[in-house]
């Protein structure tokens, strides 16, 4: 398991924006239920209010509910089969805002690249939803530092056959490779040696496993929490160990994090706090563990750092 920055992992290239971190949507009807209520009640920020940091986080105390922009992708954030809000960022954003003394969150879905317009539309309060921090995002909204940082990994035939354990490896030995419609290793296999149009582009990690049990390709690339889950319960796939991926010739790690309106840093940084505490205790772990997260995933990187100072 490659380690988390600040123990041997090189610093982040900042990220562009060409490839964020993306999926398809999951459990239509359940989304449909909660996206007609996730609509009201919408208000607008006061330019005096702006100024001072914005007021939202004492309309939340009064309101006591937070409305949170998900995308329907598993583990990030998304609405079970049983119509239960869950995922890694809905779970910690309980666990903050609970903290907050805002006590019940609302999901509003909708699609990922819907996320920071529907934010900034205020059709939502907050986007919960694992979002990558970009320099391009970060002039649209501000970020709370990340909760977790997040390397690449291949799911492989069983015994990897081919020996494939980074980009180059699949390069050098010409591997019929597949991603994820919109997923950043689009870019990760193109920056290797990869022609765009050789890369077999699938609907998600199901699809993508499916094609490397079958034999359609030798490697399916996906974030390492992923790649991990899809070939959990597999017996003919297995994921390569983490690795941290080059964009531009340099190492490249990801951190996704909650993104808020510009106005309101105030409760961007009270947010903050409340994180940094949970990270110091080793709940924010405990939270994220049972949706594939690992010790590797856990990280220091600022929201700073990823938008590029």
């Amino acid at each position: 398991m490659a380690p988390p920055l600040g123990n041997g992992t090189p610093p982040p290239r900042r990220p562009g924006d060409k490839f964020g971190r993306r999926s398809v949507l999951t459990g239509a009807a359940a989304l449909g239920a909660w996206g007609a209520a996730g609509l009201t009640g919408c208000t607008r920020v006061a330019p005096a209010s702006a100024r001072s940091g914005g007021d939202l986080l004492a309309r939340l105390r009064a309101q006591g509910v937070v409305r949170l922009g998900i995308a329907g992708e598993i583990p990030f954030g998304y609405i079970d089969r049983d119509g239960r809000l869950t995922g890694e960022a809905p779970e910690l954003a309980k666990a903050v805002f609970g903290r907050l003394g805002v006590h019940r969150v609302q999901p509003v879905p909708t699609e990922f690249g819907s996320l920071i317009p529907g934010l900034n539309s205020q059709q939502f309060d907050v986007v919960a939803a694992g979002m990558y921090v970009t320099p391009e995002r970060c002039e649209q909204v501000i970020f709370a530092d990340p909760d977790y940082q997040m390397l690449d990994s291949f799911a492989v035939r069983k015994g990897n056959p081919e020996g494939l354990r980074s980009y180059k490896d699949a390069v050098a030995k010409k591997a019929r490779f597949a991603t994820g419609t919109g997923y950043a290793q689009i870019q990760h296999a193109v920056e290797a040696g990869y022609k765009e149009s050789d890369i077999l582009i699938v609907p998600d990690q199901v699809a993508g496993l499916n094609a490397v049990e079958a034999g359609r390709v030798d490697v399916f690339a996906g974030t390492a929490v992923t790649v991990r889950e899809v070939v959990r319960k597999s017996a003919k796939a297995e994921a390569v160990k983490p690795f941290v991926p080059l964009v531009d010739g340099e190492p490249h790690v990801d951190g996704g994090a909650f993104a808020f309106r510009a106005a309101e840093t105030r409760l961007r940084d009270a947010f903050n706090t409340e994180l940094r505490a949970l990270r110091k205790s080793g709940e924010l772990f405990r939270i994220l563990r049972p949706f594939g997260f690992t010790e590797a995933e856990m990280t220091d990187l600022t929201a700073k750092e990823l938008c590029g100072g």
